[in-house]
């Protein structure tokens, strides 16, 4: 097999267009065009539907993709390994965690990273869909469980419960629930219990609609259930992990709170010597120690709850 001319097909199979694909390679739609054509009649099959909108793979050419997608990601593993053998941190870093984390905790902190290693480049990708690491959809992840593939390394950072906060204004207007039961005369603030989301907290807001909620709010992600409790649109099911940097919201009904949710860092084993994965992983470790003792200290206080 020609390996020039899979990296082309892997080229206009990804760009679904000749000229796209040639403007990558830094070749003319005539050269690609050629290498394409010399291909398909290596392999005695056609690789693509022409049309005019575009180009369509095949059954044929959806199986080579595979097997080029496959090799690509392989070839990006090494590369990072060989360049992990240097003793600098740099280059690109995928990071992938859930939309709530991702936002509302790892992004404030990550200042603190570039601080002590300018020269990395991090490619925060948030979503509630668990990408796969050992297929390189990205390089190390934070879930909200423990993963399940047995070749990831991984390591328990924390635990996290979903409780109920409101803003001082909302409360100050609304009166502060002292029962569950009075949760029906507020307006609740969750995630629709049918998106993505942690089984923990789907529970409990499931829990929480079964007492005749008069008024909700549903949003798809945790991020804008926070920017909704601070505006003052009323009681919010919240991670915990939010009240070290938003002090000014109050936890309501302190005896309810969702069952724990684990909290993990994982990454592939051929990852294992990768120095970016390290310094990511030990300022993730520092940050947490950090967030624990700190949550301590307001917990001890008992100024946040109401």
């Amino acid at each position: 097999m020609d390996w020039d001319k899979l990296r082309i097909f892997h080229a206009v199979a990804d760009a679904g267009s000749l000229t796209h694909a040639g403007d990558t390679l830094h070749l003319s739609q005539s050269a690609v065009s050629r290498q394409i054509r010399a291909l398909e009649e290596s392999l005695n099959t056609v690789l693509f539907h022409r049309h005019a909108r575009g180009l369509i793979l095949t059954e044929q050419g959806e199986l080579l993709f595979d097997a080029t997608r496959s090799m690509n990601k392989r070839i990006d593993a090494a590369t990072a390994r060989i360049r992990d053998s240097e003793e600098e941190v740099f280059g690109e870093l995928r990071v992938t965690t859930t939309i709530g984390f991702g936002s509302l905790w790892l992004a404030p902190r990550l200042p603190k990273l570039y601080e002590k290693y300018p020269d990395l480049n991090i490619d925060l990708m948030l979503e509630e869909r668990v990408l796969d690491l050992p297929m390189r959809e990205a390089d190390v992840a934070v879930r909200m469980k423990e993963p399940s593939q047995a070749d990831l390394i991984r390591k328990k950072l924390m635990s996290i419960r979903m409780r109920l906060y409101a803003s001082p204004e909302y409360l100050a207007q609304n009166g502060i629930p002292e029962t569950l039961e009075d949760i029906s005369n507020h307006r609740l603030i969750c995630q629709n219990p049918r998106a993505a989301q942690v089984s923990a907290g789907m529970m409990l807001v499931q829990e929480l609609l079964t007492h005749n909620v008069k008024s909700t709010l549903t949003v798809n992600n945790y991020f804008g259930v926070l920017q909704s409790v601070l505006s003052g649109l009323g009681i919010g099911v919240l991670p915990d992990y939010i009240i070290e940097d938003f002090p000014t919201i109050r936890r309501v009904l302190s005896n309810v709170e969702s069952g724990e949710v684990p909290v993990f860092l994982a990454y592939p084993e051929e990852l294992r010597q990768s120095k970016r994965i390290a310094a990511f992983r030990d300022f993730v470790q520092e940050e947490i120690f950090t967030h624990r003792q700190t949550r301590k200290a307001l917990e001890a206080g008992g100024d946040m709850d109401v």
